[in-house]
């Protein structure tokens, strides 16, 4: 049987807080838990968002934390040309089309919501399309003809009936980046051996692209964990862009990491923070 691997895998584009923790202490105890392997992978390709000058903060909060990982740590910036093959395949199969439509021109012609906002209505589908500068759409018809039915499982939620028509045709290589999310985390989770995938229910959603993708590339069908969150009061989740109390600002003032880890796995949360419950998933 493989070694049970999970990893957690930050992005550099501001300060670590309590959700980050959360996060990496479940996958880490869920590695250790099985005599298994914990990952870190450092998610650095989200254009000028990305700061190298954080990625040291973000070590130093994790061993702060009492939280070793396992090898060296991996960046998503090595892996370009992997991401690029991927593309380049998926083109081939004729299951990836440019697009150029605007975030405003995708709402204002959406009949739906999905779970990432609006619902695109597949404007450039069929159209011939300057790929130059554009982002590429994964034909969810096409690919779903070819994928046939799928199923995943996550440790919590249980069996799970693929929907990937959830999120209509999903960019799958960004404008501004060498590959979206639903790409690059599949392609990479694979490249890294991980058995287990843990992250927070707010993606449990995407798990459903992933298993098709997983399909259409050949890749090996993990197991996911989709953990509940740390949320503020009124039930926000944690957030950097709303200045969540950093991580970094708690080692710095000679707050105790072990001692807050072990609180957070013991439930005794600080104040005005909750574990929400796992949210609900899409049938």
């Amino acid at each position: 049987m493989a070694t049970l691997r999970t990893r957690f895998a930050p992005s550099p584009n501001g300060a670590l807080h309590l959700g980050h923790a959360w996060a990496a202490i479940v996958a880490h105890d869920r590695a250790r838990a099985g005599g298994g392997e914990f990952l870190l992978r450092i998610e650095d390709i989200d254009g000028a968002r990305s700061r190298e000058a954080l990625v040291p903060e973000i070590l130093a909060d994790l061993a702060w934390l009492g939280l070793a990982w396992d090898g060296p740590v991996v960046r998503q910036s090595a892996r370009l040309d992997s991401y690029a093959a991927a593309a380049g395949r998926l083109r081939a199969m004729g299951l990836l089309y440019p697009c150029r439509c605007t975030r405003a021109e995708i709402a204002a012609a959406a009949k739906a919501m999905g779970p990432d906002g609006p619902l695109y209505p597949g404007t450039c589908r069929g159209r011939d399309v300057d790929p130059a500068g554009a982002a590429w759409r994964l034909d969810m018809a096409a690919a779903l003809a070819l994928a046939g039915p799928l199923t995943w499982f996550d440790e919590l939620a249980g069996a799970q009936a693929a929907r990937p028509d959830l999120f209509g045709d999903v960019v799958l290589v960004r404008r501004d980046a060498p590959a979206s999310y639903h790409l690059a985390a599949t392609l990479d989770d694979a490249t890294d051996g991980i058995t287990v995938v843990t992250r927070g229910a707010d993606l449990f959603a995407a798990s459903h692209v992933h298993r098709l993708l997983q399909a259409l590339l050949g890749l090996p069908v993990p197991v996911w964990h989709h953990h509940g969150l740390l949320v503020e009061a009124g039930g926000r989740k944690l957030a950097k862009r709303r200045g969540s109390p950093s991580l970094g600002d708690r080692r710095r003032a000679g707050e105790d990491g072990p001692a807050l880890a072990m609180s957070l796995r013991t439930g005794r949360l600080p104040t005005g923070i909750a574990l929400a419950a796992r949210l609900d998933c899409p049938a």
